[in-house]
C-alpha cells in the first residue's frame, strides 16, 4: 500500500544476452560501476561531519537524561557544564587574544637591531 516507487535508473534496463567477459574487462566494468553510483550519491564531507556530531550531541544529551532520571534534569546538569566551561574558556581567549594583539602591533615597527653585515666573497 505505501510502497515507494522509484524511477528506474538507465544502467538498470536488460541489455539482452550478455557478452563473454575476461578478467579484465570484469574489472573495468565494476571500476566504471562503482564510479558512477558515487557520483548519484554524492555527500558533501563537512555536512556529513556536522551531521555525525550532532547525532552524538544528542546520543550524549539522551544518556544524560537517562542517568538523571528526566529531560529537565538533564537539561539543567548541560547548563551548568556549559556555564563552567565557558568562565573557564573565557580568561584563556582573552590572554591568547591580547598575545595576538601584542604580536600584530610588534609586525609593523622596525627591527631595532641592525641585522649582521655579509662577509665579503
Amino acid at each position: 500500500m505505501f510502497e515507494r516507487r522509484r524511477r528506474p535508473h538507465p544502467a538498470d534496463a536488460p541489455a539482452g544476452p550478455a557478452p563473454a567477459l575476461d578478467a579484465s574487462d570484469l574489472k573495468e566494468a565494476y571500476r566504471l560501476g562503482r564510479k558512477d553510483e558515487r557520483a548519484r550519491r554524492k555527500r558533501h564531507p563537512v555536512m556529513m561531519t556536522v551531521l555525525f556530531l550532532l547525532a552524538l550531541a544528542g546520543a550524549a544529551f539522551l544518556a544524560l537524561a537517562a542517568i538523571n532520571g528526566s529531560f529537565r534534569e538533564a537539561g539543567q546538569v548541560a547548563d551548568h557544564n556549559l556555564t563552567v566551561a565557558a568562565e573557564r574558556a573565557e580568561p584563556a581567549v582573552r590572554g591568547a587574544a591580547g598575545e595576538a594583539a601584542e604580536t600584530l602591533r610588534g609586525v609593523g615597527q622596525s627591527d631595532p637591531a641592525p641585522a649582521p653585515a655579509q662577509p665579503a666573497p
